[in-house]
């Protein structure tokens, strides 16, 4: 069993970030060879700090796999003011946010390691990345998605269905294309063209 982090992500300090991208860039260099030495090498602190912040090793992957994850924010809705012109924003902004984050050079190398692991007894990168990653994604949006049902601005019957839609729609190839060594990037022009695409295809899906 994977140790929980013990820090949230919701509470970290700045110096805490600073800590969790060093680890970040020694998981990305290194594979899965990370050890609390080496990020408190590199980061410059102490390991007792490290076991105090995040508990132990374990704590400290699923940490860093949050880390990254929590670039792309949690929704922010005015239910109280929610309309069709809102809604598109937000879905659109989560859009933006999540296919910059899985095309960055930092993802893309994460999730080479993790699918490296995949299938394997290897403590298991693979399902860390994938519950604090792809799911987690799911579990930030579909609160905003049933918010619209709510109100009649959407139409379907399950809001894991409606976001694997959006989530395909949004990523398309671009995430295999990668990890298989495309050396293309999307540049932020075509990021955003990629999310307005994207949002309004989901909308002209389960829109009402």
């Amino acid at each position: 069993m994977t140790a929980v982090a013990a820090v949230k992500p919701e509470t970290w300090t700045p110096r805490q970030g600073e800590v969790l991208e060093a680890a970040l860039s020694l998981l990305v260099a290194g594979g899965d060879k990370l050890t609390m030495n080496g990020v408190a090498r590199i980061a410059h602190c102490s390991k007792e700090t490290l076991y105090k912040w995040f508990g132990d090793r374990d704590g400290l992957l699923v940490a860093t796999v949050q880390w990254q994850a929590a670039k792309v924010g949690v929704p922010r809705l005015d239910r109280a003011h929610l309309d069709a012109r809102a809604l598109g924003r937000v879905v659109e902004d989560f859009g933006r946010a999540l296919l910059s984050v899985l095309a960055s050079e930092n993802s893309v190398a994460l999730n080479r390691v993790a699918v490296s692991h995949a299938g394997t007894t290897v403590p298991d990168l693979g399902t860390i990345v994938l519950q604090n990653g792809r799911l987690e994604m799911g579990r930030r949006l579909k609160p905003v998605l049933e918010a619209g049902r709510a109100v009649g601005l959407l139409r379907f019957a399950d809001s894991e269905q409606a976001f694997r839609t959006f989530f395909g729609l949004v990523v398309r190839d671009v995430q295999i294309r990668l990890l298989l060594g495309d050396r293309w990037r999307p540049s932020e022009a075509e990021i955003d063209a990629e999310a307005k695409a994207a949002a309004e295809q989901f909308f002209a899906l389960f829109g009402t």
